[in-house]
């Protein structure tokens, strides 16, 4: 079973070499803005997990920190896909609206995710 996974993955993997010939300037822009999104985010997650589940003093200094390196790289990718920050938040509020229309949290709305349904 192991080997025939194995093999599976890497005939199912896209090849370095073709991924690297198709990237363009702003591939690597996005990436490069995406993979730095994800390790501030996992830094944040650490500050948080030190708080939380250490029981230290929340570092708000280095959350604070941490927020505006997210921020970032997080403007950087809205650039360079010509996405304004009030458009994101704007479908982000809608999205919300949509998801939970009492106005207020609820686990069934949560669950069911209105804002997933097919129309």
């Amino acid at each position: 079973m192991s080997a025939q996974h194995q093999t599976m993955v890497k005939a199912m993997s896209k090849d370095g070499a073709k991924i690297k010939e198709d990237l363009t300037a702003k591939d690597a822009e996005l990436l490069h803005a995406s993979i730095g999104v994800s390790g501030e985010v996992g830094e944040l997650l650490d500050a948080i997990k030190r708080a939380t589940i250490y029981r230290k003093p929340i570092d708000t200094e280095n959350v604070i920190e941490e927020l505006g390196d997210i921020e970032f790289h997080m403007e950087r990718i809205r650039q360079l896909l010509n996405i304004s920050r009030e458009q994101t938040l704007q479908a982000n509020i809608q999205k919300l609206i949509k998801r939970y229309p009492s106005g207020t949290y609820s686990d069934e709305q949560a669950i069911k995710r209105a804002d997933k349904e097919e129309m």
